[in-house]
């Protein structure tokens, strides 16, 4: 009976994504196309990636691409290009570089990054970039891991009552003359999804407590969400520094803070 049911349920999505009568675009030799992967599970992509890994013939990806993505770009030359914070990787300006030269080879290029490559993924200075060179290019949207996360942990990013706005933040570059204003985004009073935030979680957390967040306000810490590997980890703003280190947290990890957090143990009855 199962056997049976899994076969009409595979059958309907086939019928299902027939009926969408979905063309994709060519992708031509000599452009690029900035892709974003979502945040880690093959089922995140869209049909528009998906077919784009189909056509490639060069793949520049990010170290957050899963190898089950990256398989699906079959006969392609593969170039890693991944980025991890105190750890030896390609710069910018080397990646940027590779995507004109491969470009001007006549090639067909995917440069393939985790969640959007337009929210925190350097897309638009890539973007840019080729734009400046002449280079023909067009940028395939993926479902960003500041929400997608979120959702996929069971925490709502807007629930009425609760807040109006959500605030995406990053924290790389916390405590240097480079960081941003957390006091003022602490006065919003809304939820703040902190990318890149791991290495500096304390100074974060110090500066929004400073900034006037009350200590009770409830902090989630995402580790590779969705993927097998996920972990999560709720805590307050004046513990969530110390139980992540305690728990051995480190990135790829969003950090989530504000009252849409305690949502997901209302949502899972434990509240």
């Amino acid at each position: 009976m199962n056997g049976s049911a899994n076969i009409n349920g595979r059958a309907n999505v086939e019928q299902a994504l027939a009926r969408l009568n979905f063309k994709p675009r060519e992708l031509e030799p000599g452009h690029v196309w900035l892709a974003g992967a979502g945040p880690g599970a093959p089922g995140s992509l869209t049909l528009e990636v998906l077919a784009a890994l189909g056509q490639c013939d060069a793949l520049v990806y990010d170290a957050l691409v899963s190898p089950d993505v990256v398989a699906v770009a079959q006969g392609a030359e593969l170039f890693y290009a991944g980025k991890r914070g105190g750890k030896p990787s390609m710069k910018q300006d080397d990646i940027t570089a590779l995507l004109v030269k491969l470009a001007r080879d006549g090639r067909r290029v995917v440069r393939l990054k985790g969640g959007d490559p337009y929210i925190f993924g350097r897309g638009g200075e890539e973007a840019l970039a080729l734009a400046r060179e002449g280079i023909p290019f067009r940028v395939l949207s993926g479902l960003t891991s500041g929400l997608s996360a979120l959702a996929a942990t069971g925490i709502p990013a807007t629930m009425r009552g609760i807040n109006k706005a959500v605030i995406l933040a990053t924290g790389h570059a916390a405590g240097t003359d480079d960081d941003i204003d957390w006091a003022a985004l602490a006065r919003t009073g809304q939820p703040i999804v902190v990318y890149m935030g791991m290495a500096n979680l304390p100074l974060i957390a110090a500066a929004l407590l400073e900034g006037g967040l009350a200590p009770s306000t409830p902090v989630a810490v995402i580790v590779s969400a969705t993927t097998p590997q996920e972990r999560i980890l709720v805590a307050t703003l004046t513990t969530i520094a110390e139980e992540a280190a305690a728990a051995g947290l480190a990135s790829p990890a969003l950090i989530v803070v504000g009252g849409i957090v305690a949502m997901r143990a209302a949502l899972a009855g434990e509240a």
